[in-house]
């Protein structure tokens, strides 16, 4: 397939696309936030053009050099005595290369066109409208448009997934230099999605898109070398290669550029997605809404959160973020207050950068004690926007936030002294400070922590414990974007384009991912990798996520060796699973499965006094487990009496055979006497 016939089939596969994606907006326009008509026969016709528009330009650039060709012939016959085939060649080149290099331009232009839209969208539609311009920007060369739509072929966007198509791409890609193609090449041998599976190869190409500059690459390889996956483990290369990628996270967040990661487990609510508390399902956003406009300042304020930084699976929206923060703060949220404060104090489409109106804000939290307004009046002395820069005044703010137990005010107290900034440096407290704002889950704490263990600067050295520190800072990159793309595909159905885009993440080092794309390929209703490869790919991530400390992915490797999926049945390995899930993490399913184990003796030695322990460890753990464990002591005591019945008439028939052979058949008569004597001397010295 030519690559130019490739693109033309992207373009009007997205033009049908778009015009699924408005037919189903239309249906739904009581859910959906962005209700769009159907095509008209105009917009169908416009599109149309864009496709053709491409065939259109090849024809000016042949119109064009057929017109040069003539003027050059025309000049050859007004100069006397020039008749160099050399030059009209090196004319002839200098025409291609200048035909090469307007269209290389326009490509270019078009690549920047549909960054903004992509940007700057909010729908389905101008997103997909983006990627026509990407396929026609790709189709005049332009590297990073084929980047795109190759990105775009391999994760299903707008349901236009196709591998084959894509591996093309990337592998015209490759021979060009991309860093971003040899990562994508990696991931897809690492997994044998429509390649051969050769991680010797995976890790060929990821060595080459990490020296090309692939931040991916540089995750991917500090993962495996951290785990020891087909390279031997060495926590030294993995510190290195991760740590560059904690450096490039850590100034995006300094700089406020982070993402929320929104990390959906599809393992925890398989039956009903829509409950998820990670992602907040449109109904609800419609009733917070109504409670906003109602009045609720907590709701305003929360609302205004979510817009402000795009979380919970809603779109960024500066000016909504601002108007809720507005009518919370006429109400008197001293939280708003401060909202406002640091949207003016960085500055958006919705709140111009105005230090001024910062301050103004910041103070009226300030004033009602709220620890948002005191850090960020400490910022601005900090930094001095606005006003003079005042170290003691900043670090009065940041001790008075930290108090209240403001992680970004600990932070910042952290790296006062850390670098010495107004302060003498003491790593010690540097460390205290940094720690605590750590345990809140504040990034760039966590990275300067990562920064003293790896140079042992105010602690102990410990490579493991900077690579685990490092890696937490690097989960926290744009990539991360696709777990909600990825959930999105999945609760609409579309399995391969989720699989593909969770197990990029899990081959990345993340745990969620791991785990979700393990629950898909044990599903089997994915087609991008053999059936026969599901079950023991799924018991690789199972595994991986198994020791990341995932309980349930623990649970799931001991089944996989109890059943035999994907491996052989090994009891003994399964129990091993299902102990550690049970000692280290206090799971009631693995003291269930481990109790079972016990009572059968399977791969463990029979112990019924040990099973009925774990039974009871299991419902104590777990209500949930209260019935089945009813249940399974139940049988047990039933089984147990049954085999002492039995054990009893065995062991007394055997005793009155040997009696029969040693007194007689009379035997039993003679006991009686005996026992009729014995009653008889009792009652006679009673009554004495």
């Amino acid at each position: 397939m030519k690559l130019s016939s490739l693109f033309i089939e992207i373009l009007i596969i997205l033009g049908v696309t778009i015009k699924n994606i408005e037919a189903e907006r239309y249906n739904k326009k009581q859910k959906q936030r962005n209700v769009t008509t159907q095509i008209s026969t105009n917009e169908m016709k416009q599109f149309l053009s864009h496709i053709l528009e491409r065939r259109k330009w090849v024809k000016v650039i042949n119109n064009k050099e057929k017109l040069l060709e003539k003027k050059k012939n025309q000049r050859k016959l007004r100069i006397k005595g020039v008749q160099s085939k050399d030059l009209s060649k090196t004319y002839q080149n200098y025409l291609r290369k200048q035909a090469k290099k307007n269209l290389r331009s326009e490509g270019e232009q078009l690549f920047k066109m549909g960054i903004k839209i992509l940007q700057q969208s909010k729908s389905q539609k101008q997103k997909a409208e983006a990627y026509i311009l990407f396929a026609k920007a790709a189709d005049m060369g332009n590297l990073k448009a084929m980047e795109k739509m190759a990105d775009a072929l391999l994760f299903g966007n707008f349901g236009m997934q196709n591998v084959t198509a894509a591996i093309q791409l990337y592998e015209s890609l490759a021979k060009e230099g991309s860093y971003k193609a040899q990562n994508a090449l990696g991931f897809l041998s690492s997994y044998g999605i429509g390649m051969e599976y050769n991680q010797a190869k995976a890790l060929i190409y990821y060595t080459f898109g990490s020296a090309g500059g692939s931040m991916m690459s540089q995750m991917i390889l500090g993962y495996r070398y951290l785990s020891g996956i087909n390279v031997l483990q060495n926590c030294e290369v993995a510190l290195y290669h991760y740590k560059k990628v904690a450096e490039y996270i850590a100034e995006k967040l300094e700089r406020s550029e982070g993402i929320p990661v929104e990390k959906v487990r599809l393992t925890e609510i398989p039956e009903n997605l829509r409950s998820n508390s990670g992602i907040l399902d449109w109904d609800v956003y419609q009733y917070y809404k109504f409670l906003a406009e109602r009045g609720d300042v907590q709701i305003q304020v929360s609302l205004g959160q979510l817009h402000l930084i795009g979380g919970k699976g809603l779109d960024q929206d500066y000016y909504k973020a601002l108007y809720y923060f507005l009518k919370a703060a006429k109400a008197g949220s001293a939280n708003a207050m401060a909202f406002i404060g640091k949207m003016y104090l960085e500055g958006n489409d919705a709140a111009p950068q105005n230090n001024a109106t910062a301050f103004k804000y910041f103070s009226m939290a300030a004033n009602k004690g709220n620890a948002i307004g005191l850090h960020g009046l400490g910022l601005l002395y900090f930094y001095g926007k606005g006003v003079p820069v005042n170290y003691a005044e900043a670090l009065k703010y940041f001790q008075k936030a930290a108090e209240k137990g403001w992680p970004n005010a600990q932070f910042q107290l952290g790296f006062m002294y850390y670098s010495g900034s107004g302060v003498w440096k003491d790593y010690k407290l540097a460390f205290r400070y940094f720690y605590s704002a750590s345990q809140s889950g504040q990034p760039l704490a966590i990275y300067y922590l990562a920064e003293m263990y790896a140079t042992g600067t105010g602690v102990l050295r410990s490579c493991r414990t900077a690579v685990e520190l490092y890696k937490g800072v690097c989960e926290l990159g744009h990539w991360a974007e696709k777990f909600l793309t990825a959930y999105f595909a999945y609760k609409d159905g579309d399995i391969d384009s989720s699989l593909a885009q969770y197990a990029l993440l899990a081959e990345m080092g993340y745990e969620v991912a791991q785990s979700n794309s393990a629950f898909i390929l044990e599903s089997k209703k994915a087609k991008i990798i053999e059936k026969e490869k599901m079950y023991p790919m799924a018991l690789l991530l199972w595994n991986r996520a198994a020791i990341q400390g995932n309980a349930f992915a623990r649970i799931k490797v001991g089944d996989y060796h109890y059943y035999g999926y994907g491996t052989k049945e090994d009891y003994q390995t399964a129990a091993t699973h299902y102990s550690i899930a049970a000692h280290k993490y206090h799971n009631a399913q693995a003291m269930f499965n481990l109790a079972y184990m016990y009572e059968h003796g399977l791969g463990v030695a029979k112990d019924i006094h040990l099973a009925r322990r774990l039974y009871d460890m299991a419902a104590e753990t777990s209500s949930d487990a209260q019935i089945p464990v009813f249940l399974a002591l139940m049988k047990l005591e039933a089984v147990h009496l049954l085999q002492d019945i039995w054990f009893f008439n065995f062991t007394m028939r055997w005793k009155w055979i040997k009696l029969d052979n040693n007194l007689g058949s009379y035997w039993d008569l003679f006991v009686i006497g005996l026992i009729v004597a014995a009653l008889m001397f009792l009652l006679r010295n009673r009554y004495r």
